[in-house]
């Protein structure tokens, strides 16, 4: 059963849906989206910790890692927790992902260091920012979801994907009953916004 308010999965899919609809410009998402994200958190490694918290020290393949509990945890506790919420089981796979990202680029970011962490953060985000521009402007032919609603765009966009992925390949619905409603929404979104289009052209 669907959900509502900040946690009604049908409307946040609803509204990114609608502005994700051609299967290439998906496709362009589900390369480019959780790049972004791990590249985020690569950069933020490099925050200071909240009220200087200890650092959380562990080896891995022999080389030694340190969390730090700064920005980038906590956008990592955001979004792992806004996905659970959202959907216990797609959300835990979701917030799996998030913790995995956040260990993995802490790893990465130990070994690279500021001063060529942050170039390499600067050319993905470039690369993964323009193949989805692209993807809009190209095969959508819509401007991005974040034009409208930042903070909707940048926080459902991973999990976005992640959905998608689970229905296209193992047909996993939330709910019975949530793809097509979904569907229905969004087709009903498309049209408004056509027809607004239309009406700007004219």
């Amino acid at each position: 059963m669907g959900k509502i308010g900040l946690f009604d999965l049908e409307n946040h899919f609803t509204f990114y849906g609608a502005y994700h609809n051609n299967p290439i410009n998906i496709a362009v998402h589900m390369l480019f989206v959780w790049p972004i994200f791990f590249t985020a958190l690569l950069f933020f490694y490099f925050t200071p910790s909240f009220f200087n918290l200890p650092k959380i020290e562990f080896s891995l393949f022999g080389n030694e890692v340190l969390l730090v509990l700064n920005i980038g945890f906590l956008l990592t506790l955001i979004y792992s927790v806004f996905y659970v919420c959202l959907d216990v089981k797609a959300g835990s796979l979701a917030a799996l992902l998030c913790a995995v990202c956040w260990v993995a680029s802490s790893f990465l970011a130990s070994q690279l260091g500021y001063s060529l962490s942050w170039k390499v953060v600067l050319g993905a985000q470039l690369v993964c920012w323009t193949g989805q521009f692209i993807g809009h402007g190209v095969f959508e032919k819509r401007a991005p979801a974040l034009l409208d609603n930042l903070v909707q765009a940048f926080i459902m966009a991973p999990f976005f994907v992640l959905l998608e992925a689970l229905q296209t390949f193992f047909r996993y619905e939330p709910y019975p009953g949530f793809h097509s409603a979904v569907q229905e929404k969004m087709e009903v979104e498309i049209k408004e916004w056509k027809d607004k289009k239309q009406k700007l052209i004219s």
